[in-house]
C-alpha cells in the first residue's frame, strides 16, 4: 500500500507542477493586460481633461473631429484589451475548475485510504497483537524488518492525516480564487458593456460632425495644407541650424566643412553615448499629455485627400504646462519666427531635441540644461483653448521617431 501511495503522490505532484506553470504564465499575461487596460483608462481620462473639458472655447469642427477620432481609437483599444482579459479569465477559470475537481478526487481517495488504515489499526490496536506479530518472526532480521514496517506504517498514518489537512486547505483556497475570478470576469464584462455604449455615442457624434463639414472640405484641406507649410518651415530652419553646427564642428577640428557628420569632442561623444544608452527610457517633455499626432507620413483622419507629414510628435497637454528637457545638453538656439511661437533647440552631442510652440522660454543660447529641467511653457491658443507641444528628435540632420526614445510613448 505504501509503495502504491508513493507512486500516486509522484503523479499528483507532477500534475500540480504542470498546472502551476500554466497558471503562472496566464497570471503574468493577465497582469500585463491589466497594466495596459489601466494605461488606456488613464489616457481616456487625460483626453477628456485636456481635449474636451474646456467647452467655453470654440474649437473648429475639424479640430473637434480630430480629437473625437483620437478618443474613439483609444476607447476601441481599451475594449479590445478588456475582451482579451475576459477571455483569458475564462481560460483560467476552466483551469481552476479542473484543478478543484482533481483536488476533490485526491481528497476523496486520501480519505478512503485513511479510513482503511484506521480500521486496520483498530483491529490490530492492542500491544499484544503487535508483540505477537514480532515474536512470530522466523529470525532476528525478519523481526527487525517487521518493527521498521510498524514504525513506517505509523508515520505514514500521520503523513496521510497532514496531507488531508493540506488538500482541504488547498481546496478552500482554489474555491475562493475561483469565486474572485468569476467576479472579476463579470466586472470586466460590465465595464466593456458601458465602454461599448460610450463608443457608439462617440461614433454617432463623429458621423454627424463629418457629415456637417463635407461641403467645406476644400476650406479645411487648405487649412491643413497651411499648417503643414508652417511646420515644414520650422523643420527646415532647424535642419539648417544643425547643418551649420556640423560644419562648425568640422572646421574647428580642421576637417572638411562639407561633411554631413559631427566631429565631436570627447565630452560630446560621452554625452551622445549616454543619450543613446537611454533610448526608450527618456522622460516625456511634459509631465502629462496625450499624443495627438505621431511620427511619419499619414493620411488625415477626416480629409482623406490630405497627407500629414510629421517629423516628430504633437502632444496635447493642460494650459500652463511647463516644457522639460528630456536629457542633459546645451541650448543650441532659440528660434523665433514672425508667424509662429518660439522653439528651443537643445544639443546632446550629435543629437538634437526640438521643443516647438512655446509661450515662454526660460533659457538662452549656450545654457547647460539637465534632464527634466524646465526650459519653457507650452503655448495655449486663447481662441480654442488648445495647448499643444510639438517635439522632435534629430540625429545630426536626420529625424528620429520620438516613440522609440521616450518612455512608454
Amino acid at each position: 500500500m505504501i509503495k502504491r501511495q508513493s507512486q500516486y503522490k509522484l503523479i499528483v505532484i507532477f500534475i500540480c507542477l504542470l498546472s502551476s506553470i500554466t497558471v503562472f504564465s496566464q497570471s503574468k499575461k493577465q497582469q500585463e493586460l491589466e497594466n495596459r487596460r489601466q494605461e488606456l483608462r488613464k489616457e481616456i481620462e487625460q483626453i477628456n481633461s485636456m481635449l474636451f473639458k474646456n467647452k467655453s472655447k470654440e474649437k473648429s469642427q475639424l479640430s473637434v473631429i480630430e480629437d473625437l477620432n483620437h478618443k474613439i481609437n483609444v476607447r476601441s483599444n481599451l475594449i479590445k484589451v478588456t475582451n482579451q482579459q475576459a477571455n483569458l479569465l475564462t481560460r483560467e477559470i476552466g483551469v481552476n475548475q479542473r484543478e478543484i475537481t482533481q483536488l476533490r478526487n485526491d481528497l476523496e481517495t486520501l480519505k478512503k485510504d485513511y479510513a482503511e488504515m484506521i480500521v486496520h489499526s483498530y483491529k490490530s490496536r492492542s500491544e499484544q497483537s503487535r508483540v505477537m506479530f514480532l515474536l512470530s518472526s522466523n529470525n532476528f532480521q525478519q523481526a527487525y524488518k517487521r518493527l521498521q514496517y510498524i514504525k513506517q506504517y505509523t508515520n505514514y498514518q500521520k503523513e496521510q492525516g497532514e496531507t488531508i489537512k493540506i488538500k482541504t486547505e488547498d481546496l478552500k483556497v482554489a474555491n475562493t480564487k475561483l469565486l474572485k475570478q468569476k467576479a472579476d470576469k463579470q466586472n470586466l464584462i460590465k465595464e466593456n458593456s458601458i465602454a461599448q455604449a460610450q463608443l457608439e455615442v462617440e461614433r454617432r457624434q463623429q458621423r454627424e460632425l463629418v457629415a456637417s463639414i463635407q461641403k467645406d472640405l476644400k476650406t479645411y484641406s487648405s487649412q491643413i495644407k497651411q499648417k503643414q507649410q508652417e511646420a515644414d518651415r520650422i523643420d527646415r530652419e532647424i535642419e539648417n541650424l544643425i547643418r551649420e553646427a556640423i560644419a562648425k564642428s568640422n572646421k574647428k577640428a580642421g576637417k572638411s566643412s562639407t561633411s554631413k557628420s559631427f566631429t565631436l569632442t570627447p565630452e560630446a561623444k560621452n554625452l551622445a553615448a549616454s543619450f543613446i544608452a537611454n533610448k526608450g527610457k527618456l522622460p516625456w517633455p511634459v509631465d502629462k499629455g496625450v499624443v495627438k499626432l505621431r511620427y511619419g507620413d499619414q493620411p488625415h483622419p477626416i480629409v482623406k485627400s490630405a497627407t500629414i507629414h510629421s517629423n516628430g510628435v504633437r502632444i496635447a497637454t493642460s494650459p500652463g504646462t511647463e516644457v522639460r528637457s528630456v536629457f542633459n545638453g546645451e541650448v543650441y538656439a532659440i528660434i523665433v519666427q514672425k508667424k509662429g511661437n518660439p522653439t528651443v533647440l537643445v544639443q546632446h552631442g550629435n543629437y538634437f531635441t526640438a521643443y516647438k510652440n512655446l509661450s515662454k522660454v526660460y533659457v538662452k543660447k549656450g545654457d547647460k540644461v539637465t534632464t527634466s529641467q524646465a526650459i519653457g511653457q507650452v503655448f495655449t491658443n486663447s481662441a480654442t483653448g488648445d495647448t499643444t507641444l510639438s517635439f522632435s528628435i534629430f540625429k545630426e540632420s536626420t529625424t528620429q521617431d520620438p516613440s522609440l526614445w521616450l518612455y512608454k510613448m
